[in-house]
């Protein structure tokens, strides 16, 4: 199916749904969802941030930003899986509980304010990702747009590409409690040296990256054709220096490079409940 094929058709969802509240994170997905929606519904159409100690500030920031930029109305709410024991433990199914507080908390927002759709950014590339986070969305009633016409990540940005979005090469930034390998308990203060680590060497130059936290180590995580760069260009004792001022007791740098959704490389088929 041609791109402008699936762009009518998400079109007409939205025309189908009257109304939609969008659970709106500010990334390039959900930004596209909440562009489409304005487009179509107007001030029929909202999006909502949630806001926990797993969002960076700076995402927020972005978020609002991007939101105010499309024209769509945005509204901030707080949930709160860090409350939750069965998040914070960390399990392999980790979002789904974070997904469940999300839309157990748009849900009633929803019905209250009378949207009858809540939809999110969930991609069709997302469907064949170990995701338990889509389950969780889909059993409170959840849709997701994007994924019903067959649009693909690659496909997003070329489509907020050709709209003028300025921000549709915007690195992926999942929550921040991705950064933490499975089993190892998520704590705010884990969450927090993370993020300002992050920060950190955003403000260096580098933007498509990643600080993992496994115990008292931190691990920064950079695409394989900037690591030559950062080692010989920034002055490491100091990345060190400030990595243990935000926490950490130790600073590695991943040889291998930055990869979407490395940490699920040791969940084996068993483990996700796949048969052979």
């Amino acid at each position: 199916m041609m791109l402008t094929e699936k762009l009518e058709q998400l079109k007409a969802l939205f025309v189908e749904m009257e109304q939609a509240m969008i659970a709106y994170s500010g990334g390039v997905d959900s930004t596209l969802v909440a562009k489409i929606a304005y487009d179509v519904l107007g001030d029929r159409a909202l999006a909502v941030t949630a806001v926990s100690p797993s969002l960076l500030p700076e995402e927020l920031e972005d978020a609002s930003i991007q939101a105010a930029t499309i024209g769509i109305s945005h509204q901030i709410i707080k949930t709160h899986e860090m409350e939750n024991p069965n998040y914070t433990s960390n399990p392999v199914n980790r979002c789904y509980f974070c997904k469940s507080e999300l839309h157990d908390t748009l849900k009633p927002l929803a019905i209250k304010l009378g949207y009858p759709y809540v939809v999110d950014g969930v991609n069709a590339d997302d469907l064949h990702d170990y995701r338990p986070g889509i389950q969780a969305a889909k059993e409170r009633g959840a849709r997701s747009p994007l994924a019903e016409v067959g649009i693909t990540k690659a496909e997003v940005r070329q489509i907020s590409k050709e709209l003028g979005l300025p921000w549709w090469d915007k690195p992926a930034q999942p929550c921040l409690s991705s950064r933490f390998p499975y089993g190892e308990e998520i704590t705010v203060a884990k969450l927090q040296r993370v993020g300002r680590a992050e920060i950190y060497l955003r403000k260096l130059g580098y933007q498509n990256l990643r600080v993992r936290s496994e115990g008292e180590t931190a691990r920064i995580e950079l695409p394989p054709e900037q690591i030559k760069e950062f080692v010989l260009k920034i002055d490491l004792p100091s990345v060190v220096s400030a990595f243990q001022e935000f926490g950490f007791l130790y600073v590695t740098l991943d040889l291998e490079g930055y990869r979407s959704g490395k940490l699920n490389q040791v969940l084996n088929r068993e483990t996700l409940g796949v048969k052979a």
